[in-house]
């Protein structure tokens, strides 16, 4: 299989006749918490900034790439805020999607340094479709009835609790609610319509302190949605030190990763990770794998607390 045919498979399945799209998947999710349930907003006590890039399917021509970048900070002991932005792009910008998201969480506290919150946020999905740069092969020329279209706004919310203390954390989340439909050009021969339903998270992990030097985290990520089959992701993470990161995780038939992180200074992390398909896609010869890097920066403030691991 050429990679030309593979583009158009894919650009086929993920923009024509799409009843359900599922959010962007991440591997390091456990960097990245805010995209997928905004009760985490304010969790670490600092003025917190995470940008994070994805390419997914390496080697494969208009394979999926994912930019974020979101800051979330506390205003208050129970208060906390944060903005998160997502790029989503197919086919080397034939399918571009960005959403701009504000977020609120409220925490309530319990015993023991047990604590509790609630998230809720609301923001905008814009679309861009542009079907000529499907035209780029061997000069051809753009079908006839083929309409693009340019930043079509869609409004949405979500939801997410998440209970937390110093070794263990759960959240449950619905980062979209609204089913949207994308786009449906009904003036011509091709009606293409993509319904965005919500997708519903699960997660949480356990840190166990091995010796003064060593932690160990497993963590599992559930993501459900209508139509698709059940995604579980597996991992386990060591913290070295306090400064490395060293993990390995399992997605459920879909792929095997690598994820390595490195605590700069106080205030930053640097976070790798790396994907091999385990499915019939992952021994096609064109896929190289997927990558993702991820760097987040914290700002100390009045409200700092220092959670003894620092895994989440």
């Amino acid at each position: 299989m050429n990679k030309l045919v593979v583009f158009v498979v894919f650009i086929a399945m993920s923009v024509y006749g799409v009843s359900a799209q599922q959010d962007p998947q991440y591997t390091q999710y456990m960097y990245n918490t805010l995209v997928i349930n905004p009760a985490y907003a304010g969790s670490r006590g600092a003025f917190s900034i995470t940008g994070m890039h994805r390419s997914q399917w390496l080697g494969i021509e208009g394979a999926p790439k994912t930019q974020t970048l979101n800051f979330h900070t506390p205003m208050s002991e129970r208060v906390g805020i944060g903005l998160s932005i997502v790029n989503d792009e197919i086919g080397n910008g034939t399918n571009q999607e960005t959403y701009f998201d504000g977020i609120f969480s409220y925490t309530i506290p319990l015993a023991r340094e047990k604590k509790l919150a609630f998230g809720i946020k609301a923001g905008v999905h814009l679309l861009n479709l542009d079907f000529t740069k499907l035209a780029n092969f061997n000069n051809e020329v753009m079908g006839s009835g083929f309409v693009n279209v340019d930043n079509k706004f869609s409004p949405n919310f979500g939801f997410g609790i998440y209970y937390y203390d110093e070794s263990f954390y759960a959240g449950l989340s619905v980062p979209n609610f609204l089913k949207t439909q994308h786009f449906d050009d009904s003036n011509s021969s091709n009606s293409f319509l993509e319904t965005e339903r919500f997708n519903i998270y699960f997660m949480t992990g356990y840190v166990y302190e091995l010796n003064p030097r060593l932690q160990f985290k497993p963590a599992l990520l559930v993501r459900m949605l209508q139509g698709t089959p059940l995604q579980v992701d597996l991992s386990t993470t060591f913290l070295i030190n306090e400064k490395f990161n060293l993990g390995a995780a399992y997605r459920w038939n879909g792929a095997l990763s690598a994820m390595f992180g490195f605590q700069l200074n106080d205030n930053m992390l640097l976070g790798l990770a790396y994907d091999r398909e385990i499915s019939e896609l992952g021994g096609s010869t064109f896929n190289d794998g997927s990558f993702e890097v991820i760097l987040r920066y914290e700002f100390l403030t009045r409200f700092q607390r220092r959670l003894t691991p620092r895994f989440f």
